[in-house]
């Protein structure tokens, strides 16, 4: 049986967890891992990228970024999510703000102590990261496209530090990460239809807010129309392996969207479309696999 002392540790320490949103974060370093040694670094044996001391200091700089801004935006949307996230913010709400800001400092402190063992210019990286990550939760979200694109931005931010690390410029590269930008998209679009009541209650001038309903679902069935490019090019123009099974998936996935946000109406609603567009996001990260299991398992 575990004391009192111990049950309230552990409460707090889920409630921290909740905020952080450490699931997110986990599936952001494999994500990370797996673009480096599929992607990014695929002529280098897998050991030697596994090993790498450099990249495990990015990886973690950047979980720790990210799990600092989920913190400064808890900070910032706390009323918000009361109307929104009730459940959620009652658990968040176990942990004080004052406990959250000193997380947030700490979390960016050991960021940039980490990214100072890759190098200066991974300080800075870094530094300006944490920056527009603020800026985002203090100002921009509260703007409509501005906000959603800053977001999107954001989010594919810690696999450009990555990007950097190893200087790989191929094309194929470029065609995934606009892929990935126009999911994300969607999903804070489809995220911004869900949470419209608590918006508006905050004065967060989101594209539904400002446009309605219609225009958003009008934005999102654009968004899906053109992820159709970097699919068509990543599996007629570029070699991808079995992954082609993921953007076959994705392309049927996306026509049960736009199917049924057409017809979508109620919170429950877009939180089920919200979720289809994470499971795609969380199914192409783990689908990297598929690229050439034979030439990985070569490399090892």
């Amino acid at each position: 049986m575990l004391s009192r002392k111990q049950k309230h540790i552990l409460v707090k320490f889920f409630s921290m967890f909740s905020v952080v949103r450490g699931y997110n974060i986990l599936i952001v370093v494999i994500a990370q891992y797996l673009t480096a040694v599929y992607i990014l670094a695929h002529d280098i044996p897998v050991k030697q990228v596994v090993l790498d001391l450099n990249l495990l200091m990015l990886v973690l700089a950047s979980a720790a970024t990210i799990a600092g801004g989920y913190i400064i935006n808890s900070f910032y949307d706390s009323e918000k999510d009361l109307i929104n996230r009730p459940i959620k913010s009652r658990l968040d709400r176990l942990v004080s703000q004052n406990t959250k800001l000193s997380f947030y400092f700490v979390l960016n402190f050991i960021a940039v102590i980490m990214a100072s063992y890759v190098s200066f210019k991974a300080v800075m990286f870094f530094s300006i990261y944490i920056f527009g990550i603020w800026f985002y939760s203090h100002k921009l979200k509260k703007m409509p496209f501005i906000g959603n694109l800053t977001s999107a931005i954001l989010t594919i931010t810690p696999f450009f530090a990555i990007f950097m690390y190893y200087k790989n410029f191929e094309t194929v590269i470029f065609v995934h990460a606009i892929f990935l930008f126009l999911m994300i998209s969607m999903r804070e679009l489809t995220k911004d239809l869900e949470n419209i009541k608590g918006d508006i209650a905050q004065g967060y001038v989101t594209i539904p807010v400002a446009y309605g309903e219609k225009m958003s679902k009008i934005l999102l069935t654009i968004l899906a129309a053109l992820t159709l490019i970097p699919t068509y090019l990543l599996l007629y123009r570029f070699e991808v392996g079995h992954m082609y099974y993921f953007f076959y998936l994705s392309f049927i996935l996306l026509l049960i969207f736009l199917f049924m946000l057409w017809k979508s109406r109620t919170k429950i609603q877009y939180l089920i479309l919200h979720n289809i567009l994470k499971f795609i996001i969380l199914a192409g990260v783990f689908s990297i696999l598929l690229i050439d299991v034979s030439v990985i398992l070569n490399r090892i």
